[in-house]
């Protein structure tokens, strides 16, 4: 879900009463959609809880969002996490889901096989 529409899905949920708290690795579309609260990590996207097999660093990122959630006040406030992706290398930042950064997608019949078997896995009983 892109970072639009989690920030604008934010505030009608707050406007219900429930707190939300929007991660994201995608400052200035955070900025102008002004979400309830948020915490902001100079991460390629999609990658806003850190690197993939990194369990330790993964918690350390949530637990601050979570420390971050619990101490802002003022609404629209982004709190930026000062975790980074490489302290060696920045250039996903101009390689970021530019064309060949993504993998191939799967073909339909492949991508809809894979759906069905996992609404088959978590589905309830009937």
């Amino acid at each position: 879900m892109c970072h639009q529409s989690v920030g604008l899905i934010a505030r009608v949920v707050e406007a219900a009463g429930i707190p939300t708290l929007c991660m994201t690795s995608a400052l200035d579309i955070t900025q102008a959609v002004n979400p309830p609260r948020a915490v902001f990590l100079n991460f390629p996207l999609g990658h806003q809880t850190g690197k993939p097999n990194q369990p330790d660093s993964q918690r350390r990122i949530l637990l601050d969002a979570l420390r971050a959630f619990e101490t802002i006040e003022k609404p629209g406030t982004i709190v930026k996490l000062p975790y980074v992706w490489d302290e060696n290398d920045r250039a996903w930042e101009q390689t970021d889901y530019t064309d060949g950064f993504l993998a191939e997608r799967p073909a339909k019949l492949d991508a809809d096989q894979a759906e069905a078997a996992r609404r088959a896995r978590f589905a309830g009983p009937s």
